[in-house]
């Protein structure tokens, strides 16, 4: 339904024609993945709303899968914490704050604090407080690990013959998730596969869009619709 209501957009708007492109392949075109090769390779692209995975061989989708596990969840997750352990409610440019300063998926070396303000949900009064980079590991830890479930499940349904490919060449990651401290790390540990960050994981999907018109004509299985 949202794929037709978009063609039906662009055409009315005027498009000659319309190619529409998942966001993992877009995304491993950005990271520069071989995506041509027989050869498998994966992408994990973890985004704002959602984590996209996909397994992408000869210019083709072989797997894809979407999760509600991602940058805005990570986000509530540290809101839901503070507001159940410490009895503080905080806005989500704080989360979001607390998340990219000392939000990690497997921890620092040397653990830290960062000092905030919100609403004490006793007293209903403004309310300064610190908060360390441990209860910022553990408040992310369940959305940490619904994405390394999804990974998990990527591998174990992935067709045999691009199996050991993937073991080769290991994960990409991409989007704005991917900064967070230690995700390689703790996929990594998860999958027993080696776990890589794209150069500029933010911007890998506008990049992958811009590449895909390259493939109009040639390649027109990167598409996942074609007038």
């Amino acid at each position: 339904m949202e794929r037709k209501a978009i063609l039906d957009s662009a055409f009315a708007a005027g498009a000659a024609s319309v190619h529409l492109i998942e966001e993992p392949m877009a995304a491993a075109l950005g990271a520069g993945l071989p995506i041509e090769d027989a050869a498998g390779s994966m992408i994990v692209d973890i985004g704002g709303g959602t984590t996209e995975i996909g397994i992408l061989s000869l210019g083709g989708m072989a797997y894809s899968a979407s999760v509600r596990a991602a940058g805005d969840e990570f986000d509530k997750s540290i809101i839901h914490y503070l507001r159940r352990h410490r009895g503080v409610l905080i806005g989500e440019a704080t989360a979001e704050e607390l998340k990219k300063q000392i939000g990690s998926a497997s921890g620092f070396e040397t653990e830290t604090a960062m000092r905030i303000k919100g609403r004490d949900l006793a007293e209903g009064t403004p309310k300064s407080l610190a908060v360390t980079s441990n209860e910022i590991r553990e408040a992310l830890s369940e959305t940490v690990n619904q994405i390394i479930r999804a990974v998990r499940l990527a591998l174990e349904q992935a067709p045999p013959e691009l199996a050991g490919d993937i073991a080769d060449r290991g994960i990409m990651l991409t989007g704005g998730g991917a900064l967070l401290h230690g995700i390689d790390t703790v996929l990594a540990d998860a999958t027993g596969l080696p776990v890589g960050i794209a150069d500029q994981p933010l911007n890998c999907v506008a990049y992958g869009a811009g590449k895909a018109l390259d493939y109009i004509g040639k390649w027109d299985t990167v598409f996942t619709e074609n007038p």
